[in-house]
């Protein structure tokens, strides 16, 4: 066995420790709970906040722990940088302290790292819920294999589980459910628990039909792109399951917002839009630029920033730099937490994918991408910058340095619109 492999099954078998401890102190909160695990490689944070506010329409107790911060009781907590499913240290604290306000249901966001290390050792899922599964961390697993095994125990003991039947795994998945367990299937293209029948997409949102045993329901969102169908259907399913009626469903989903940093406008009277977006792997940077490119005008230019952190899958770079190339008109490829590794370094592995005579340029500097995209916008074109999305930090080295792409984006527009002046 390889060091690193001994030191990663010596780090596991701690957090196995660590987590027992923390459940027994705290007196296993999450058996007090209806708790609802949603994992998967893209869409687990925006799945996550739409069974929140479906259920939370719904009058329901209920508190969400994903990504963006920790939710109940109209409190929010940060959680810490980088972190989607935390350490049992902080975890099983905060859930004690929900289950102490009379939080009955929590909506926990589930990463594969999380459910590997047994991070949420003791959070007791009832219902299990699977966006899809896209390679990603393979860094960390090694095999696609062993990342879709990590994944799979979210549904090991889960009385329910809402597998999308449009993902390549759902047999995988399918397969290694207990029989005891209620599988409901959700999908965009075949027939399914919940199905979508049609969809009508714009630049303000979408209006769709989806079919529900014989019934047909009509739905509205200000949220875009099929991904984010599947991510109401897969919400809409779980809310379904615990009694939630169609009228409410509705409701929620209507006046859902989306979350930071998920297509994520930034306006200031610029003559093109400015998007924030978290989309960090392959699938996701597909997805956004696929859904961007059907909702431009003809004749605008879909101009993208992004990069490929550091550390991490380094396979994934010149499949990212490829896709870019491919949908985006423009491609400016920069920094996104390089860690110890060097950005041009990276950046290289990114340009070794794109297509030969397509429109990229290479600005390691994060906020100078920027302001050069902003500054080759014309009017009506679509600026999209993607990977970091949420977040407040990029991290150099053992640093975390202060960082927002919103921010980012406001001074690039700033300095534009002081010059247009």
């Amino acid at each position: 066995m390889k060091i690193e492999e001994l030191r990663g099954k010596l780090k596991n078998i701690k957090h196995f420790f660590i987590s027992i401890r923390e459940v027994i102190k705290h007196g296993y909160p999450a058996k007090k709970m209806t708790v609802i695990g949603v994992t998967g490689t893209d869409g687990k944070t925006t799945t996550c906040h739409l069974i929140y506010e479906i259920l939370r329409t719904a009058g329901k107790r209920v508190a969400l722990i994903s990504t963006t911060g920790a939710y109940f009781n109209r409190q929010k907590i940060d959680i810490g940088l980088h972190t989607t499913t935390p350490d049992a240290t902080i975890l099983q604290p905060l859930v004690a302290k929900m289950a102490k306000q009379g939080i009955k249901y929590l909506v926990l966001e589930t990463t594969s790292h999380g459910l590997d290390q047994h991070r949420v050792l003791g959070c007791n899922f009832s219902i299990g819920v699977l966006t899809n599964v896209t390679r990603e961390h393979l860094n960390y697993h090694k095999t696609f294999e062993n990342y879709r095994r990590a994944k799979a125990k979210l549904f090991k003991k889960v009385k329910i589980a809402v597998l999308n039947k449009d993902d390549p795994s759902f047999l995988f998945f399918k397969k290694n459910i207990k029989p005891k367990t209620k599988i409901i299937s959700y999908s965009l293209k075949e027939q399914a628990n919940l199905k979508l029948v049609s969809a009508q997409i714009n630049a303000s949102g979408m209006r769709f039909i989806i079919k529900s045993g014989r019934k047909k329901i009509r739905l509205k969102t200000k949220l875009i792109g099929d991904y984010n169908l599947a991510n109401i259907l897969a919400a809409a399913g779980v809310a379904r399951k615990l009694g939630v009626n169609w009228e409410l469903i509705q409701e929620a989903i209507a006046g859902f917002t989306g979350v930071l940093g998920r297509m994520e406008a930034i306006d200031f009277g610029q003559p093109f839009s400015v998007i924030v977006d978290f989309a960090h792997t392959p699938n996701a940077l597909e997805k956004v630029l696929r859904t961007l490119r059907k909702l431009k005008d003809k004749n605008a230019r879909l101009i993208v920033v992004f990069g490929c952190a550091g550390e991490r899958d380094f396979l994934k770079r010149p499949i990212m730099g490829k896709i870019a190339t491919e949908l985006a008109d423009i491609s400016i490829f920069t920094a996104e937490d390089p860690r110890h590794e060097k950005v041009k370094d990276i950046i290289e592995q990114m340009v070794g994918g794109a297509n030969e005579g397509k429109d990229f340029h290479c600005e390691p500097d994060r906020q100078k991408a920027i302001n050069l995209a902003v500054k080759l916008a014309k009017p009506n074109d679509v600026v999209v910058i993607c990977g970091k999305g949420h977040e407040k930090s990029m991290a150099y080295g053992d640093r975390e340095l202060p960082w927002s792409d919103q921010m980012a984006a406001e001074r690039a527009l700033k300095n534009f619109l002081l010059i247009s002046d």
